[in-house]
């Protein structure tokens, strides 16, 4: 209103400008402060206000009336009869949005007393019938209100101290609701108190962050006017106040449609969310001369010999000289130079990789499974190095221990007293530092107080990371097999962490419900990601570095920007915890697994679900792609690892303007024909997946002998 009032005074049209006034009943002269005089029973329609943008203009209009401001990012609006509604916060440049930081009394006093107690079961089953009486096409979106007014309106219940009536307004309608709001519920069943809701986080995320509903504007307008016929202002006074309405204009959205993007704490991602643009292309590899092969050249060592082999060699570097246009700036994160043994790794990985088999529907990889047998201490965490040459178990008994997987044993260096008495001028200088005496198959890391959640081992394999219940992020190195640092930032258990794929910065994230990115060489994080609403269960960077993944008890996955950490994709459409994550080797896709068996695919430059991988029937803890990006291969606590067909999956997107723009997504009915197999183990829950340089994939996981 006040966007269209100051519009009108640009545009020198001081009539129309006069009756808008006398319309609203807007009195005064000055914009910058205008007083709102209560305007009919429902006051400024929240959503149109809000999907216009006008959130800025909204925090500086000053309300003197009882009736509540839709939808503005500064303004708490109380709305009890004869309260004042205080509305006006300054937008503060450069701090935390205040609805980030809420204050909880202030917070719950929005469920001042605003209806009569014994009605709210009448206007919810009234709101339900006119919903399940309306056109099939409005039905579907529609009913996306059920979950968020029930919430609200027992919540306010519990507030005013009805509690009769709240627990009586709990049982009738606690089981129309979807089946994965189901934990939820639970936790909302047990605040029957107005004491109960003072410290509860759930309650807290309620009520801050507003429910988004994605609704066409056909449907929306129904609804508005059904609650204005029926002059429900106690259902329309929770629509304006706690819910976002996140409105698009074209044809409503299929059940199937909402029900693939719906489910997550606080609904769907607003549109808004996911427009930012996000460079997902891959870094260019840095130049450097390959030397030949050794191998083929001993015993035959012609002049022609070497000319043969170096074209050969050059084309294997010459893959990467073109600069993928989606790809972030070279320079755009700081990262760390490449070391000779670096350059030397990259050279093996090439040979390698020219070995590597070529996988697809018709030539599917070996699996090898790695089967921890006897292990009593509880296996929490698995990860194997880049090459495939050490496995770490993290355990519930608070150790550490890494296995050499090759027959090459495990030594440390030796103590400074013999490193003094080495030639440092020799050639084999590396192998002699190392203690023959100490070489064995196994390292056990003592320094966890709690059992250890995640591990990593650093692209060099120098390092190796671990997180734990303890609150701490600890670093190792392989060289000593000591603990070298322990970062202290979270001050709840760590549940994951992950090495960048270019070394240096890690990533973690814990109860605390926020993800931090750190640096080796610094005690404090370099960043704080804070958005999610719940605990961060799992951690994923991009392959280019430049962004990370986050997966949330709250039931979505949000993409950070390292650079400036923000927030710029959040996926909706799990139905419970994410609990694996896995960018393809291209960057331009994501796949998620959650505790509801499905693994879901995203498209990361369009900001779109793209496919719905069905078959698990348990959670899915490991998810990851070939190293071409041919198949992705998922393992689950269903004791199954099953391959897809990821060719095919991405292949034929339909990311049209418009898709994009509403978030019409058409999911392939059946995600069977994407199946490529599954492999049972006998009693072995899958905790982890890994393709080898030459694609053969290695699983592990902890026998369990129920």
């Amino acid at each position: 209103l006040v966007a269209v009032l100051q519009f009108l005074r640009r545009s020198n049209l001081r009539e129309s400008e006069e009756i808008l006034r006398r319309e609203a009943r807007l009195l005064g002269d000055d914009l910058g402060a205008v007083a709102l005089s209560p305007a009919g029973p429902l006051g400024v329609p929240g959503g149109d206000v809000d999907s216009t943008g006008g959130e800025a203009l909204l925090s500086r209009v000053t309300a003197t009336a009882p009736v509540p401001i839709g939808g503005s990012a500064g303004a708490v609006a109380s709305s009890s009869p004869g309260v004042t509604a205080v509305a006006a916060l300054p937008p503060v440049k450069g701090s935390v949005a205040v609805e980030d930081q809420p204050d909880v009394s202030a917070v719950l006093s929005a469920y001042n007393q605003q209806g009569d107690p014994t009605l709210y079961e009448e206007y919810y089953s009234g709101l339900k019938h006119f919903i399940e009486c309306s056109l099939d096409c409005h039905r579907a979106e529609l009913s996306q209100l059920f979950y968020p007014l029930f919430v609200h309106m027992y919540l306010e219940l519990v507030y005013n101290q009805h509690e009769s009536e709240a627990k009586s307004f709990f049982e009738r309608f606690h089981g129309d609701q979807e089946c994965y709001y189901q934990d939820d519920l639970r936790v909302l069943s047990s605040l029957t108190k107005k004491e109960h809701m003072k410290g509860n986080e759930t309650m807290l995320d309620f009520r801050t962050s507003k429910f988004v509903l994605r609704i066409s504007r056909d449907s929306y307008q129904l609804l508005k006017r059904h609650l204005q016929e029926k002059q429900n202002n106690q259902i329309w006074n929770i629509v304006q106040e706690h819910l976002y309405i996140d409105i698009f204009d074209g044809m409503p959205r299929s059940k199937q449609q909402i029900d693939a993007m719906v489910g997550s704490l606080a609904g769907e991602a607003k549109r808004e969310a996911n427009k930012a643009k996000v460079f997902f292309g891959l870094l260019k590899e840095p130049e450097f001369d390959v030397p030949l092969d050794d191998e083929d050249e001993e015993g035959e060592n012609e002049e022609g010999k070497p000319k043969k082999k170096k074209p050969k060699k050059d084309s294997v570097g010459s893959k990467s000289k073109k600069q993928d246009p989606n790809a972030p700036p070279q320079n755009r994160i700081p990262l760390p130079e490449l070391k000779d043994s670096d350059k030397l790794d990259k050279v093996m990985n090439m040979k390698e990789a020219a070995r590597r088999v070529r996988l697809g529907p018709e030539c599917l990889p070996s699996i090898c499974f790695y089967t921890f047998l006897n292990a009593y201490q509880g296996l929490t965490a698995v990860d194997i190095t880049d090459d495939s040459s050490m496995i770490v178990g993290g355990f519930a008994d608070s150790t550490v221990r890494v296995w050499s997987v090759t027959p090459k044993k495990l030594r440390s260096v030796k103590t400074a007293a013999d490193l003094s008495l080495i030639d440092k001028e020799s050639d084999d200088v590396l192998e002699r530092i190392m203690d023959e005496k100490t070489a064995s198959e196994l390292k056990i890391l003592y320094g966890h107080s709690g059992p250890v959640y995640g591990t990593s081992f650093s692209p060099d394999r120098n390092y190796l990371l671990s997180c734990s219940e303890d609150g701490t992020v600890r670093l190792w190195s392989l060289q000593t097999f000591t603990c070298l640092v322990g970062y202290k930032g979270h001050n709840y258990p760590v549940w994951d962490t992950q090495f960048s794929p270019y070394g240096y910065y890690f990533v973690s994230g814990g109860h605390d419900r926020v993800a931090r990115l750190w640096a080796t060489d610094h005690y404090q994080p370099l960043r704080i990601f804070a958005g999610h609403l719940a605990d961060v269960t799992c951690t994923r960077f991009h392959p280019n570095s430049n962004y990370i993944a986050t997966g949330s008890a709250d039931r979505t996955i949000r993409l950070w920007d390292v650079l400036n950490g923000n927030c710029v994709r959040i996926f909706t459409g799990h139905k419970g915890p994410i609990h694996s994550l896995a960018f393809s080797p291209n960057g331009r896709f994501l796949a998620t697994g959650a505790t509801d068996g499905r693994v879901l695919l995203w498209d990361i430059g369009h900001g779109l679900m793209v496919g719905e991988l069905k078959g698990h029937t348990d959670t899915i803890y490991a998810l990851r792609f070939s190293r071409d990006g041919e198949i992705l291969a998922s393992g689950s606590m269903d004791n199954t690892v099953r391959l897809w067909d990821a060719v095919k999956a991405f292949e034929d997107l339909e990311t049209d303007d418009f898709t994009t723009a509403t978030g019409h997504i058409n999911l392939p009915e059946n995600s069977q024909d994407l199946l490529l197999g599954t492999y049972m183990t006998k009693s072995t829950p899958v905790v982890h997946l890994h393709f080898t340089r030459r694609n053969l994939l290695l699983a592990a996981g902890a026998y369990s002998s129920q």
